[in-house]
């Protein structure tokens, strides 16, 4: 478990290693060679390399076959909006069934299907989580101010931010008990319970075991006993069940176990000395989750600072303990205009979301099954837009609460970086699909485990945990083993076909796109069965895809499709490339 320092950081199921070269932060200063298409590319770090560390092929967009290929996506992609927008037409027939769930909008005088519960939340607490990033920062910018004037803190170095700790706590106090009423009673008791575990068992091995018992147990629980009541303990406590806040703690806890989890493991390592030591130079975003600081920097002040950090509090993005107080001792130039760049971003995405919803009613007719007398094409385009919805519904506020983490200075990882409909690996997918909870997997279960020495165990193992973190139900479980099965014919494929020796071969590059299709539909499948429709709605979707002539045909037809695409997102790929963008996803 100890030894993990000799592999790579990289996501499960990848066998490869990066190729080397320069690596950027967030704010720091490198030539952006992205130009047209590859605009579109969104940065983090490692994207951007020196062209020479490898080869590109050159250009096919202007080629013969990726004109046919315009012409189709100049067909098709009408046609996949079209179908779920005339679906979601009041003279539908099927429109009385789901009518009642959608609420008046504010888009073209048109209703908007506003029945995600996630989502539901997310929308209408806009107004209030704005101003509560207002209210952060100008209390943070009075706060510097004053320690400035006052001379607080004159014993920390000049440009160390660790002066900034008493404020996160305070401002973290306050919204925790805004948030849980008198339940941030429960959350700083769990939170000191864990720290208390992480100092008892120190460097020995009972702390990775007591760690993730205890928060494997305080998950469970609290998911089946509903948080707990204060009444289970004595009636007298009855009264403090009577203010439980606005947001009940155990429904955020999936999130707030990563951090604890993480404090103590990186704190293990640091007392046995695993990891890198600190050089005194600036560490970049590979380096700081590895480089392990003096152990007097573990302790609870910062440990309580970095489990309630507001910005990162309810839903992430997730950053590791020694990353984050990294970040603090040694801050990261933010330049204002990547900051707008992102807050643009961020616009974008919440207007295209708001704008699907207003115009494809899909949830609304997935969750009452109005789909009666619905052509195959119809009942496939319900599902592949709920799934772009579920995309969507989770970028939006994972990029709101990353954005607001930037503005106070902290880079986290960027959580998705392709979009759905712009993945054709299932490995790769999972590496773009919430990052950084991918990289908390990699560093706190995959490698520990044996990473790539015993590729099927963990895979299995980490996509068990990944479904029952995200909610203790059959349909998630069974999303879980189907990811883990549907990953291994394209590790079976990668070892007979090796890019190295069959990669510049005429036919490799149209293999590899029927492999894509494969992949394409089985990564749809798992995710319409953990995610939209389970696997009851799944079995009627391939019964008509399999059982009717016109189903057949339209899954032909749709592999024609797909396989299209994936020549295309192959040249996307290496367009990037040709950019000195580098992605493993």
């Amino acid at each position: 478990m100890l030894g993990y320092t000799s592999i790579p950081l990289t996501m499960p199921t990848d066998l490869r290693r990066e190729p080397q070269g320069e690596t950027y932060e967030f704010g720091s200063v490198y030539h952006d060679q992205r130009k047209g298409i590859t605009k579109l590319t969104v940065e983090i770090p490692s994207s951007n390399q020196a062209q020479t560390s490898r080869e590109t092929s050159p250009s096919r967009w202007g080629t013969p076959e990726f004109m046919l290929y315009a012409v189709a996506f100049c067909v098709v992609v009408p046609i996949m909006f079209w179908i779920p927008i005339s679906l979601s037409s009041s003279s539908h027939p099927n429109y009385t069934v789901y009518s009642r769930r959608l609420s008046q909008g504010w888009m073209f005088g048109r209703k908007v299907d506003n029945t995600d519960h996630q989502y539901r939340t997310f929308r209408g607490n806009v107004p209030v989580l704005a101003l509560l990033v207002i209210v952060f920062l100008l209390s943070k910018a009075a706060y510097v101010r004053l320690n400035k004037r006052k001379q607080i803190f004159p014993s920390i170095p000049e440009g160390d931010n660790l002066y900034l700790v008493p404020f996160i706590i305070a401002f973290s106090v306050l919204m925790l008990i805004g948030l849980h009423g008198m339940s941030a009673l429960k959350v700083l008791a769990i939170f000191a319970t864990n720290y208390a575990i992480a100092k008892y068992a120190a460097g020995s091995k009972l702390n990775p075991i007591l760690t993730w018992v205890f928060n494997v147990a305080v998950l469970f629980a609290s998911e089946k006993f509903a948080g707990f009541h204060y009444t289970s303990l004595h009636p007298s406590l009855g009264y403090l069940d009577t203010y439980d806040g606005v947001y009940r703690w155990h429904v955020g806890f999936n999130i707030s176990m990563l951090r604890l989890i993480s404090f103590n493991m990186d704190y293990f390592w640091a007392c046995n000395r695993v990891g890198k030591p600190d050089s005194g130079q600036s560490l970049d975003y590979k380096d700081r989750p590895r480089t392990y600081h003096s152990l007097n920097v573990y302790r609870f002040p910062y440990y309580l600072a970095y489990a309630l950090y507001p910005p990162l509090y309810i839903g992430g993005p997730i950053i590791t303990y020694n990353d984050f107080l990294w970040q603090l001792c040694r801050p990261i130039p933010m330049p204002l205009r990547n900051t707008l760049g992102y807050l643009a971003r961020f616009l974008v995405c919440i207007l295209t979301l708001e704008f699907i919803l207003h115009f494809m009613y899909v949830v609304a007719i997935k969750n009452t099954k109005a789909w009666a007398g619905d052509t195959v094409a119809e009942l496939s385009m319900v599902g592949f837009w709920n799934l772009i919805i579920v995309w969507l519904k989770l970028l939006v506020p994972w990029r709101f609460f990353r954005l607001w983490a930037l503005l106070d200075g902290i880079d986290p990882p960027e959580n998705m970086v392709r979009c759905m409909a712009n993945n054709y690996s299932a490995k790769g997918f999972w590496r773009a699909w919430h990052r950084s909870y991918n990289l908390w997997i990699v560093r706190y279960i995959y490698i520990p485990l044996g990473g790539t020495g015993n590729v099927v165990f963990t895979t299995l193992l980490v996509f068990t945990f990944v479904a029952l973190w995200h909610d203790l139900s059959f349909k998630l479980l069974a999303w879980g083993w189907l990811v883990s099965l549907f990953i291994l014919p394209e590790l079976i494929a990668q070892y007979l076909l090796p890019a190295s020796k069959y990669g510049k071969k005429w036919w490799y590059r149209h293999i590899c796109a029927f492999g894509a299709v494969f992949n394409i539909l089985m990564m749809m499948t798992a995710n319409l069965v953990g995610f939209v429709i389970g696997t009851d709605g799944m079995s009627y979707l391939l019964e008509q895809l399999s059982s009717t002539w016109e189903g057949v045909q339209f899954l032909f037809f749709a592999c024609i499709c797909l396989f299209i695409a994936s020549q295309v997102m192959f040249e996307y790929r290496e367009e990037e490339k040709r950019r000195g963008i580098y992605r493993r996803c």
